[in-house]
């Protein structure tokens, strides 16, 4: 263009001295002289170096423990796409081991990933209370997020008035059950919780394992046990009153739920014995539970996606697998609600707005529905999903969520712990279990050490905000 300006200028001057005709000679040589003047200016633009504007970095750190199909998912959809649209951002992702406490040294010194993912509201009010998080009020509003996610989800991410964090993957758990095992035997999926008890013996003594359980890899999987007796065992309305002040954990119901959950353990139905338990695999148990070494399983809607690598023809056998709700003391459907983990933003961020931005993009209806569906089978977060972002979506795992959101609307939900306890009083609840399995405490002593910390956590305003029932 500067040049096209320059050729425009010389004929101009050019033009008029040929119209003219009567200028002089010095007049000329003053026109020439502009106009090498002009030109060496348009020169000297042009060879001045084009500054591109600087590109906000957003660092995002993910567990080893989702493997390769999650960083595929990362790096060849949900990235990708992104970055289609803003082409003034970067995105760095990378897998860590044992990311929740590589985050927590990381931010403890400053540093960290700009995005901070916890597992669980507990984690994520520590770290806000903490001054590790960046305040999200001012984002909600841009992004209208308060519109976007389930009222009561966002409760438990709010500290001194503040928004932190918000919920992603939201979960439950139920009792999988190896169909093909169960429809050659002749026996049927329990509802309550005698009649499970009847069915672990009759498996048992088929030689077949009852369970296939394991926290080898992953310790806090204690909780999904202590927590469903607690719910369907002890009571739905008693974990409430407790969890909010109200009642005790040491309430006998309680106890009642952890002695049942206890002598299922002693009698070896987790994976054949204590000793297994402690030392089994993920990989391991979900063979075991495929091939029908193992007839049933307890564990949340994140472990559907692992489903189709230890059923059927690629696991090299022809079992399939269904679900029920975890059976209850009356027989009561009941869904225990859950968020698998918790995004924040790193207060020392050097970009918060283009943190915020891919953000509000992770979270849209569209990229929610895509994990959903797609390769990685992520749990939706509780905000709404369109039927369009549904497709392909195992219709066993639809009609949980159908269920779940239908046991809530219901009020008739329970509560997962790691959710809805404080971080001291879950750590308790994770660690201890195992002195009543040892036979090292009682469950009489164990719910009194819960009460004891949870009492001090509630009374230091560490405890968690509760939906009201």
């Amino acid at each position: 263009m500067k040049k096209l300006l320059l050729w425009i200028v010389v004929l101009m001057l050019v033009a008029t001295f040929s119209l003219v005709g009567c200028k002089t000679a010095p007049e000329a040589v003053e026109a020439e002289e502009v106009a090498e003047e002009v030109e060496e200016e348009a020169a000297v633009v042009e060879e001045t170096p084009v500054v591109e504007e600087e590109k906000a970095k957003i660092v995002i750190w993910g567990d080893t423990v989702d493997g390769d199909t999650a960083l595929t998912g990362w790096e060849e959809d949900i990235i990708p796409q992104f970055l289609e649209q803003n082409k003034n951002i970067e995105i760095e992702y990378t897998q860590q081991p044992n990311v929740h406490e590589t985050t927590r040294t990381a931010l403890l010194g400053g540093a960290g990933p700009d995005i901070v993912i916890s597992y669980g509201p507990s984690f994520a009010s520590e770290l806000a209370k903490g001054g590790y998080l960046y305040p999200l009020d001012d984002f909600v509003k841009e992004y209208g997020w308060d519109n976007v996610f389930a009222p009561w989800s966002l409760t438990s991410y709010i500290v001194e008035g503040s928004l932190y964090a918000l919920p992603d993957e939201i979960e439950t758990l139920v009792l999988y059950y190896n169909k093909t095992l169960f429809d050659e035997k002749g026996w049927k999926p329990p509802t309550t919780i005698d009649e499970l008890l009847v069915l672990c013996k009759d498996i048992a003594e088929e030689g077949i394992i009852p369970f296939a359980h394991c926290n080898a890899e992953w310790r806090p999987a204690n909780e999904w046990f202590v927590g469903e007796f607690l719910n369907h065992a002890g009571g739905t309305q008693v974990v409430y009153e407790a969890l909010i002040g109200q009642g005790s954990w040491t309430d006998p119901s309680l106890v009642y739920s952890m002695e049942i959950l206890n002598e299922i353990v002693q009698k070896g139905w987790f994976t054949g014995g204590l000793d297994r338990y402690y030392t089994t695999t993920f990989d391991e148990q979900l063979a075991m539970f495929g091939d029908g070494k193992a007839a049933m399983n307890i564990e949340g809607t994140w472990s559907i996606c692992d489903y189709p690598n230890y059923f059927g023809e690629e696991a090299g056998n022809s079992n399939d697998w269904d679900w029920v709700p975890m059976p209850s003391v009356t027989g009561e459907a009941i869904f225990d609600v859950g968020i698998g983990s918790v995004w924040g933003i790193n207060k020392n961020t050097e970009y918060p707005e283009a943190t915020a931005k891919f953000i509000d993009y992770f979270y849209s209806s569209e990229v929610q529905g895509r994990l959903l569906s797609g390769v990685m089978g992520k749990a939706p977060a509780p905000v709404e999903l369109e039927e369009k972002d549904l497709k392909g979506v195992d219709p066993r795992y639809a009609e949980i969520l159908l269920s779940l959101s239908k046991a809530f609307e219901a009020n008739n939900y329970g509560y997962t712990t790691w959710t809805f306890l404080g971080p001291k009083s879950n750590l308790y609840l994770v660690e201890e279990i195992e002195k009543v399995w040892a036979g090292d405490i009682t469950v009489e002593q164990y719910l009194e050490g819960m009460q004891e910390i949870f009492s001090e956590e509630l009374e230091a305003g560490e405890g968690l905000p509760i939906p009201v029932r």
